[in-house]
């Protein structure tokens, strides 16, 4: 039995996607995430600007050139790829279609563009959480909090977070980030829930089969 056992436990890995304006928390949720749950793996995506310091190739991100992100782009290497505050960033197929088969869980940290994208190429694949910002005056003290960017930019990120919330209804899940710790256990909750979902259960079928003929 414990052999059935642990057949029934097998499932089909998902893409768990995070999106939100700059500012709204999905990085500092997709980090608590990643540090509270070692089943899943943060997507590491492909970029044509420069490492940041700190930022290490292969971890943070995989830095490309231009000639060589133009290539992955004719090579249909992507899963998706966007233009970002003048560069352009991509997830690589990679190994990800076979991880996910074996059970593998991976995180996204991407646009709503990204996003639909992922849909087009793996939608069953695919759970996407979208957070707000409990209002647009915090998102901007959030912004200014950070005193990373000039006043210009911040401006520039306002504007485009206005065009991101627009967006919010093409996702599964929608969560206000009004409070940090609330926000994180919410996303914790759908991603157990999913990982629960029948048709991921890959398991289920040989269990079920052996239970009704014993």
């Amino acid at each position: 039995m414990a052999d059935t056992q642990s057949q029934a436990l097998k499932r089909r890995g998902l893409m768990f996607v995070l999106s939100s304006p700059s500012g709204a928390g999905k990085t500092t949720i997709s980090r608590m995430l990643l540090d509270a749950d070692d089943s899943i793996k943060l997507s590491v995506s492909c970029t044509t600007r420069s490492p940041r310091p700190g930022e290490i190739d292969g971890v943070h991100y995989h830095f490309v050139s231009d000639a060589d992100f133009d290539r992955m782009v004719e090579e249909d290497d992507f899963y998706e790829w966007a233009h970002v505050f003048g560069h352009r960033y991509g997830t690589p197929k990679g190994h990800i279609r076979e991880a996910l088969k074996q059970g593998q869980d991976f995180l996204f940290d991407i646009d709503w563009q990204g996003t639909q994208q992922l849909y087009q190429k793996d939608r069953q694949d695919v759970v996407s959480v979208f957070i707000l910002p409990p209002s647009l005056p915090e998102l901007r003290r959030r912004l200014e909090a950070r005193a990373q960017d000039s006043a210009d930019v911040i401006e520039s990120r306002m504007d485009r977070a206005r065009g991101e919330i627009s967006h919010w209804a093409e996702y599964e899940y929608v969560v206000i980030n009004d409070d940090v710790e609330a926000c994180f256990r919410k996303v914790q909750e759908i991603l157990h829930a999913e990982r629960m979902e029948r048709t991921r259960q890959t398991g289920l079928i040989p269990f079920v089969r052996e239970l009704m003929g014993s």
